[in-house]
C-alpha cells in the first residue's frame, strides 16, 4: 500500500467508475483496474461492487475511502510545512534583547514586523545583557540578538552594526544641571557624581560609558551597580547617582529622572545584531534580511 495507490482508489471511489477514473489520472483503464485489484488482494477485502454501470463502495471501502482522504490531506500539510520551513515560513527562532534594546523604535518594529509577515514562526524572546547572551549562544539557546556591543564573544558568532544613537544623560530631577534651562550638559561637568553603571565591565553601556568619560578627561567615580535599565533609572530617581543611556530612552518617562543631551563629541551607543555565521537556518536569514532592510530605512 502506498500514496499513489491510495489516490486511484479516491479517484475511482468518487467517479464511481473505473473509465472516468483512469482519464481523470491520465492513464489506462487495465493498469488501474489491476491496481484496485491488489489492492483488495493485499487487504483480503472487496472494496468495490461492479455493476454494468460501474462501481459502488462497499462498507469496507466507504470506511477506507474516509481514512484515505484523512491520510492524504495529513501528507499535503507535511509537504507544504516542509516547504515552507525551507522558505523561512515555519519554524521556531529564540531572539535575545539588550534591555535598552525595545527603547529603540527599530527592534519591537521588527519583531512585529516579522511576526506579521511570518505567522507560523514562533518568536522566543530572551532580555539579557551581552553576557548572558554570550552564555545563550555557547549553550545553543539563541538564534539572533539585539545587542549593545560591537563584540559578542561567542563561537562562531559576528555582530553587524544596526545604528548608533547619541549617549545622554539621566539625572535626577532636583541635580543642579537639571534645574537649569539649558538642555544639554557637558560630560566632564558631571566628573564629581557618582555613575549607575548597567551591567557588568565588557557589556556594552558599561564600556560605552567608561570610553565617553576617558575621552572627556576623566575616570567615573562608579556609583550602585544596576542589572537592568529599570534599576538603573529607578537609582537615578532616588539621587543615587547619574547614568548615560542610549537617547531612545527618554521615551521612558520616570518621576524623579530628567534627560540632558551630552554637549561633548556626540558619545554614540551601538545597536546591532548577533548570530552565528555559518547557521543555516531559513528563518533566520528571512530574520537578519528584514531586520538589515529596516534599519537602513530608520533614521538614527
Amino acid at each position: 500500500m502506498d500514496l499513489r495507490r491510495l489516490r486511484y482508489f479516491i479517484a475511482v471511489a468518487e467517479e464511481k467508475h473505473i473509465t472516468r477514473a483512469a482519464e481523470r489520472l491520465d492513464m489506462q483503464q487495465p493498469p488501474l483496474s489491476r491496481q484496485i485489484s491488489l489492492m483488495e488482494r493485499e487487504m483480503n477485502v472487496q472494496l468495490f461492487r461492479r455493476s454494468s454501470r460501474g462501481v459502488e463502495l462497499t462498507i469496507a471501502g466507504e470506511a477506507l475511502l474516509r481514512e484515505a482522504k484523512a491520510v492524504l490531506v495529513q501528507f499535503d500539510r507535511a509537504i507544504e510545512a516542509t516547504r515552507r520551513a525551507a522558505r523561512g515560513e515555519q519554524g521556531t527562532l529564540c531572539i535575545g534583547i539588550a534591555p535598552t534594546a525595545p527603547f529603540n523604535p527599530l527592534v519591537p518594529d521588527a519583531i512585529r514586523t516579522f511576526r506579521e509577515r511570518f505567522p507560523m514562526v514562533s518568536l522566543v524572546l530572551h532580555e539579557g545583557l551581552s553576557n548572558e547572551i554570550v552564555a545563550q549562544f555557547n549553550n545553543d539557546q539563541m538564534d539572533v540578538a539585539f545587542v549593545r556591543a560591537p563584540e559578542v564573544h561567542a563561537n562562531g558568532v559576528v555582530v553587524t552594526l544596526l545604528q548608533e544613537e547619541p549617549l545622554i544623560a539621566a539625572l535626577p530631577s532636583h541635580h543642579p544641571l537639571a534645574r537649569t534651562r539649558s538642555k544639554t550638559v557637558s560630560l566632564k561637568g558631571l566628573a564629581s557624581d557618582q555613575f549607575i553603571m548597567i551591567g557588568p565591565a565588557g557589556t556594552g553601556l558599561h564600556d560605552e560609558t567608561m570610553a565617553a568619560c576617558r575621552a572627556a578627561g576623566f575616570a567615573p567615580r562608579l556609583g550602585q551597580p544596576a542589572p537592568r535599565i529599570t534599576s538603573t533609572l529607578g537609582l537615578v530617581a532616588a539621587g543615587l547617582g547619574i547614568a548615560l543611556v542610549p537617547s531612545t530612552m527618554q521615551s521612558a518617562r520616570i518621576k524623579g529622572v530628567t534627560y540632558r543631551r551630552l554637549a561633548d563629541a556626540s558619545p554614540k551607543a551601538f545597536l546591532g545584531l548577533a548570530w552565528r555565521r555559518d547557521d543555516p537556518s531559513p528563518v533566520l536569514k528571512k530574520f537578519l534580511s528584514l531586520v538589515r532592510v529596516m534599519a537602513k530605512k530608520k533614521p538614527s
